[in-house]
C-alpha cells in the first residue's frame, strides 16, 4: 500500500497541499481535508481511502467555489447547483456541497424567496406575476413561492401600482387620456400586476389624466394636423373627412373636437 512520503504547501495557495506517495506526486488536498483524514507523513493509505480523500477534496473545492459565488449576493440552491455544474463539478459533488452549505446556513431558499420579493418590490415595484416568474427561474419550489407571495397583499400591490401609474401620468409626452391609459395598462401588465389591480388603479387616477382645455387644444392640433397631412394628398371630400375622423378618434380625440377641427380646415381651403 502506498505511503505518504511528503506533504508540501502549494506556492500559490496557502490553503492547499501537494501529497506525495512513495516519493511521487499523487494529488493535492485542501487544508481541511488533511485535518479531516488525518493525513501526515508516514501514513499508509488503501486505494479506497485515496479515492475517498480525492472525492472529499473535490467536494471541498466545490464548497469553496459556492462560497465565493454567494459572496456577491444571495442565491437559490438551484443557482448554486447550476454554477457548480457549469464549473465542471459532477452532480454528486455539487449536491453534497449544497447540503453542507444548507446545514451551515449559507443556503436557505425560504429566506431567499422573501428577500427577493422585498427587493423587487422596493427597487423595481414589480407585481406578483413578475416576481413569481423570477422565483420559478431561480428554481424555487411552488410551495415556497406560495409562502412568499402570500405576504404581498392586494393593498400593497395597489399602492405600488398607483405610484408607477402616477409617474407615467406626469411623463405623458403629449398623449391623450386614452393613449395614456393604454400605456399605463401595458406597463403595469409588464411589471406583473393583475387586471383587477390595474383597473382599480386606472379608476383612481382617471380624473388626473384628463387634460385641461389648453392641452386638449394642443392635442387636437397635433393629431389633427398629422392626419390631415397624411390624407390630404390622397383623398378629398367625404373620404378625407372619414379617414381623418377615424385617425383622430383612434388617438382618443373627442368627436366634437374632431368635427370642429375638420370644419376649420375645410373652411381654410375655400
Amino acid at each position: 500500500m502506498p505511503e505518504i512520503t511528503k506533504i508540501a504547501l502549494q506556492k500559490n495557495n496557502d490553503e492547499r497541499y501537494n501529497i506525495f506517495l512513495d516519493g511521487k506526486y499523487a494529488f493535492s488536498a485542501d487544508e481541511q481535508i488533511l485535518i479531516r483524514f488525518g493525513l501526515m507523513k508516514g501514513k499508509v493509505l488503501d486505494d479506497w481511502e485515496i479515492d475517498e480523500i480525492i472525492y472529499g477534496d473535490e467536494v471541498r473545492k466545490a464548497y469553496n467555489k459556492a462560497i465565493h459565488f454567494l459572496g456577491f449576493r444571495m442565491r437559490s440552491e438551484h443557482e448554486v447547483k447550476e454554477k457548480l455544474l457549469s464549473s465542471g463539478y459532477g452532480e454528486a459533488v455539487a449536491l453534497e456541497a449544497i447540503v453542507k452549505l444548507r446545514e451551515q446556513g449559507f443556503l436557505d431558499d425560504e429566506s431567499f424567496s422573501r428577500a427577493l420579493l422585498e427587493t423587487r418590490k422596493r427597487t423595481a415595484k414589480k407585481g406578483p406575476a413578475a416576481i413569481r416568474q423570477e422565483l420559478q427561474r431561480k428554481g424555487i419550489s411552488r410551495e415556497l413561492q406560495e409562502e412568499a407571495m402570500a405576504s404581498f397583499s392586494e393593498e400593497e400591490q395597489l399602492r405600488l401600482a398607483e405610484e408607477l401609474a402616477e409617474k407615467m401620468a406626469v411623463r405623458s409626452g403629449g398623449r391623450t387620456p386614452q393613449q395614456l391609459k393604454q400605456k399605463i395598462q401595458e406597463s403595469l401588465m409588464r411589471k406583473g400586476y393583475g387586471r383587477d389591480v390595474i383597473n382599480t388603479v386606472i379608476g383612481r387616477i382617471e380624473e388626473s389624466l384628463e387634460p385641461g382645455e389648453d392641452e386638449w387644444d394642443a392635442l387636437t392640433e397635433k393629431w389633427g394636423e398629422k392626419a390631415w397631412r397624411t390624407y390630404s394628398g390622397k383623398h378629398t371630400g367625404a373620404e378625407r373627412r372619414r379617414r381623418v375622423k377615424q385617425a383622430m378618434y383612434q388617438r382618443g380625440i373627442p368627436a366634437e373636437r374632431i368635427n370642429r377641427f375638420i370644419e376649420e380646415r375645410e373652411a381654410e381651403e375655400q
